[in-house]
């Protein structure tokens, strides 16, 4: 019994620190290959902090265990928006105002809603999932588009302001602005201690490339002996247990973007990480080996995990300041939804 937490435990914090260490590698060597940060940031950090919860998913699947493989993504999902936003709240106080939260929450619902119908037609094929990565296509392309507009307009309000004329048609303006776009020479400032040697970075990715597949094995394993020893099922754990260990990157960034007076980045890496979680780890997991949705989850998670994305988009579309009343309620909202999984579990 000891050993099965101790692998559980011990191959979430394999995986949490693998991920880190692929991020920063890649980052590193992108950087080195003079990659745009704004493509640096919609691919190579994005799908690396994701890495945790996709190894999961596939390994599970593999193996067979399609309730670890979906809960970990429904539960992760739902942890991001009641755990992830609630707790932050009790220390500083979450704009959801930012540009863009509205239209990426509007996708997010959107994803959520073909994703739920996918569901109810079980198993995810590997045709859903090839329509999967196709979205994901379509947001990283939308991504790009809205984020090189904004860096655009901002740059031109920037030269009104200072007096300079943008001199519209002329080519080195154009190379400037595209420049200005892409980050091209801006060093990516969202992933701390990346590598400066180009060895060092390759061997981070090397490092992270193994432990990813190791951590994932041991916490399957522990997650598998766990839910019989409980007397619940697979879906059950990977709902709970996984979810929110894979989802404790994403928690730790948004405690510590607060405790630094920088709360409102929480919105962005919610929405941010259930798009992915969605579209990129499910559609690979699906392409790869189709998925069987289990009964209980089909039941209450997929309909928790769609209510907590609406939620989302109505912080956002009324701008709310989650401030820490309201983070109580939904840090509440999340442990009532775990009390009841582990009750439905237990009765099925």
């Amino acid at each position: 019994m000891i050993i099965d937490y101790v692998s559980l435990l011990g191959g979430l914090v394999v995986l949490i620190v693998a991920g880190d260490v692929l991020v920063r590698g890649a980052v590193g060597i992108a950087e080195k290959l003079g990659i745009p940060t704004l493509v640096i940031g919609l691919t190579i950090v994005a799908f690396g902090t994701s890495a945790p919860e996709l190894v999961i998913s596939l390994n599970a699947a593999l193996d067979g265990l399609p309730g670890i493989a979906v809960g970990n993504v429904v539960g992760s999902n739902i942890a991001n928006v009641l755990a992830v936003l609630g707790l932050p709240a009790l220390f500083a106080a979450t704009n959801c105002r930012e540009d863009g939260a509205t239209r990426n929450a509007l996708i997010m619902v959107g994803i959520s809603i073909v994703f739920v119908a996918m569901c109810f037609m079980s198993p995810i094929s590997r045709l859903d999932g090839v329509l999967l990565l196709v979205l994901l296509a379509l947001f990283l392309y939308e991504s790009v588009r809205a984020t090189r507009k904004h860096r655009a307009a901002n740059g031109a309000a920037a030269f009104a302001d200072a007096g300079v004329s943008t001199g519209s048609g002329s080519p080195e303006n154009a190379t400037d602005d595209d420049d200005a776009c892409c980050g091209g020479e801006t060093p990516f400032e969202e992933v701390e201690g990346v590598p400066e040697s180009p060895m060092l970075a390759i061997l981070f990715v090397v490092l992270g490339l193994i432990g990813l597949p190791l951590g994932a094995h041991f916490t399957i394993e522990g997650a598998s002996a766990l839910a019989r020893s409980w007397g619940v099922s697979d879906a059950v754990i990977g709902l709970t247990v996984v979810a929110l260990g894979t989802s404790l990157p994403e928690l730790m960034t948004s405690l510590m973007a607060a405790v630094r007076g920088h709360a409102a980045v929480a919105l962005g890496n919610v929405i941010g990480s259930n798009i992915f979680n969605l579209v990129a780890i499910m559609g690979i997991t699906a392409v790869v080996v189709p998925i069987d949705i289990p009964q209980e989850v089909l039941a209450l998670d997929v309909w928790v995990m769609l209510a907590a994305g609406v939620l989302v988009l109505a912080f956002a579309w009324f701008r709310t300041t989650i401030r820490w009343p309201l983070g109580l309620v939904l840090c509440a909202l999340y442990a009532s939804y775990i009390l009841a999984v582990f009750q439905l579990g237990k009765s099925i």
